[in-house]
């Protein structure tokens, strides 16, 4: 496609990207200012040019193809890119300004992320902050992100990576489980416990641990399984056995009284620990928002002494 005719694609483009955004014709054509049968024929007229039906209509919504989550991706791309350039003076002076697009786990988003968010927010309110939460890890050039949070001891190798902490999983109970139940005081000793677990993967009931030189597997069973930390921990104090937790999910509740850290000698091995780690593609030019995203994060979860 030669330079001309891609150029008369741009607003198509926009308006595409749009579209979805919005979710509607409609919605689309009141933030464009142009008319819902305006945007209709730049859509299609987009659809023409790359020979691939991008929406399907119904009379209520438009869904996005396949294919058209593909070109969205990269359409996206197309956008970021010219708001840098329209930006780009405000870069050289610091001002920061534009959308930032972020993936963390959910608890980590719920107990850290959050207020830290809120507080970038007020700090810098001409940016705008798009979390998407989700415990499975996001591309962030597939999904077009700008950070993706890890807890993980082994960062992706093909992105930049920002040490920002480190937590550790813990072993907790109720005390009224343990007065009932009696105190572990060995891993083996967990066969004989109610255990709530993940359920995410085949193999989340099979709890590991280590002390010294000594590690131990242990496959544990129990009433209730959950992939969501707070809906497990409120099980977890109401006596319902014995869970695994990331530290900054149970730190309130363990200095409460709410739980009681179980085997604290031992070494709990969970794919929900390790390096609190911010990770982004690498970039030979870095948008002041970026920027200090980075530094304020660094700031607030891994402050120099």
């Amino acid at each position: 496609m030669d330079t001309n005719k891609l150029m008369a694609l741009l607003p198509d483009i926009v308006a595409f990207v749009t579209v979805v955004d919005s979710g509607s014709f409609t919605a689309a054509s009141q933030r464009l200012r142009v008319t819902p049968s305006g945007v209709s024929r730049q859509i299609s007229r987009l659809e023409a040019a790359l020979n691939a039906d991008l929406l399907e209509r119904t009379t209520r919504k438009q869904v996005t193809t396949e294919m058209g989550k593909v070109v969205y991706e990269f359409s996206q791309k197309i956008i970021d890119s010219a708001d840098d350039i329209v930006h780009v003076t405000s870069q050289e002076l610091g001002e920061v300004t534009g959308e930032l697009r972020i993936a963390a786990p959910k608890a980590f988003s719920r107990r850290i992320l959050q207020p830290l968010m809120l507080e970038f927010l007020a700090k810098y309110p001409k940016a705008k902050l798009r979390l998407m939460v989700s415990d499975e890890f996001v591309d962030p050039f597939g999904h077009n992100l700008d950070f993706v949070f890890e807890l993980t001891h082994f960062p992706r190798e093909n992105l930049v990576a920002k040490s920002l902490g480190h937590t550790n999983a813990v072993l907790c109970a109720s005390r009224s489980y343990l007065q009932s139940h009696g105190i572990p005081f060995h891993p083996d000793n967990l066969s004989q416990h109610d255990c709530l677990y993940l359920n995410e993967q085949p193999n989340d009931n099979v709890w590991r641990f280590s002390k010294g030189g000594e590690d131990v597997k242990v496959e544990v069973e129990g009433p209730y399984s959950v992939n969501h930390s707070e809906i497990r921990l409120n099980a977890v104090k109401q006596g319902l056995g014995i869970g695994i937790f990331p530290e900054f999910v149970v730190e309130e509740a363990i200095q409460n009284g709410e739980v009681i850290q179980v085997l604290p000698e031992w070494r709990v091995i969970s794919r929900y620990q390790g390096e609190i780690t911010l990770q982004f593609p690498q970039s030979k030019f870095m948008p002041a928002r970026r920027r200090a995203f980075i530094d304020f994060m660094v700031a607030s979860l891994n402050p120099e002494p």
